[in-house]
């Protein structure tokens, strides 16, 4: 396997950031690639932590902060960044890292999470590396104190481990989860079988009460790799008893970044594979840039849906459900 690749953080001879996305098109030709980009940060304390550079639109010193009242625990106040105000959250404070340094954090990551600007409150911005997902493994069933916030680890060169976050754990801790709506049950519920894959707790949670409302059945795995395991099981049984695979997979929904292998892969799989056809495929991710709209469309998705609108989720499987029953 290669090692990962680094970059730093800031421009030659500067001590500014450098745009992160200013490299979006070479970033784009990832997809189905089975890599991804990390930036690197550290929290106060001896670890080092990682999140997916697509949820990062910009790096900066931490700026002047307004207080608000009745704001969450972690959310430190309010900015002002190019006319919106956005909350900034101390990320040491919501991961519970009791022994890294009570003041402010001095940098703040902009992050864009699920159609949400947020300022991320960190200690130190080092780098972005370049890892291949299938280096990034899961980490073990841990699910007290900071622990609960890592969705994977990946290793560096020199053997420094990488606590990738759990964004949707932290925003599900710190503003609440959502809150699911009315939702009409789809045409022939009970003829339909969803399978979809997704490393985070949260999310598996609420895309299982939206398939519920919606009346549909439903399997699910942890990461690509396992999907992919289970999936290609299901379409050898099937052919072996001589039946279509669709009475047992109506529809594929997978999440874009998972450990050991991302979304654009497994898409890539599904959709190269004669035994899948007629069957949709949906990504469901919360890196909702359209950069990342374009990466889902490079490999073949049949439509790319923002985490976590419910609503939207629903009425995008409803159609592709009745489409794949008339097939």
């Amino acid at each position: 396997m290669n090692a990962p690749r680094s970059q730093s953080l800031y421009s030659a001879g500067s001590t500014n950031p450098a745009p992160l996305l200013e490299t979006v098109d070479a970033r784009t030709k990832l997809a189905g690639s089975n890599r991804m980009e990390i930036l690197l940060f550290s929290l106060g304390t001896h670890e080092t932590f990682g999140i997916n550079v697509f949820k990062v639109r910009e790096v900066s010193k931490t700026p002047a902060i307004t207080k608000a009242p009745n704001m969450p625990a972690g959310v430190e106040g309010l900015i002002s960044l190019r006319g919106n105000v956005i909350p900034c959250v101390s990320l040491s404070k919501v991961m519970g890292l009791s022994d890294a340094p009570g003041e402010l954090g001095s940098s703040m990551m902009v992050t864009e999470y699920s159609k949400r600007t947020l300022g991320f409150l960190v200690h130190g911005v080092d780098r972005i590396i370049r890892v291949e997902w299938d280096r990034v493994r899961a980490p073990e069933s841990v699910t007290s104190g900071s622990h609960a916030y890592i969705t994977a680890i990946t290793e560096l060169p020199d053997g420094k481990l990488v606590s990738i976050v759990d964004v949707e754990q932290i925003m599900a801790n710190t503003f609440g989860e959502a809150i699911i709506p009315q939702i009409e049950r789809a045409e022939a519920a009970e003829d339909h079988n969803v399978f979809f894959v997704d490393d985070s707790s949260v999310a598996r949670k609420k895309i299982a009460e939206v398939l519920d409302k919606l009346g549909v059945k439903h399997k699910h795995a942890l990461n690509g790799l396992e999907a992919w395991t289970r999936l290609s099981g299901m379409a050898a049984h099937s052919q072996q008893s001589k039946r279509d695979l669709r009475d047992e997979v109506s529809l594929i929904m997978v999440d874009a970044e998972m450990p050991e292998m991302d979304g654009y892969v497994l898409t890539k799989n599904i959709k190269s594979d004669q035994r899948f056809d007629g069957i949709p495929v949906v990504m469901h991710s919360s890196l909702s840039s359209e950069a990342n709209r374009s990466m889902g469309k490079a490999v073949g998705v049949d439509a790319y849906v923002a985490k976590f609108d419910a609503e939207a989720l629903a009425e995008t499987l409803r159609p592709l459900l009745a489409r794949s029953h008339r097939e």
